[in-house]
């Protein structure tokens, strides 16, 4: 179960960093998910270290499952 500093850098994701996550979470490249949504690619990996940080993950996998445990907790 992830701790409570993870549940509240949760909470402080903003919308895009939750969108590029659950596009990440689906297999997309960063390259796939810019073109989504309409960003660069740089941008992509902006949003996506910095929700690193805020979930203490260390790296995509490790965010996309903090993320992905606390947003279906009934998967895993």
């Amino acid at each position: 179960m992830l701790d409570s500093r993870a549940n509240r850098a949760h909470a402080a994701l903003t919308r895009r960093e939750l969108q590029v996550l659950e596009a990440a979470s689906h297999g997309c490249t960063n390259a796939q998910i810019a073109a989504q949504l309409e960003l660069t690619v740089h941008t992509v990996k902006f949003h996506l270290g910095s929700s690193y940080r805020k979930l203490h993950a260390a790296n995509r996998t490790d965010a996309i499952a903090r993320w992905l445990r606390e947003t279906h907790p009934e998967a895993g």
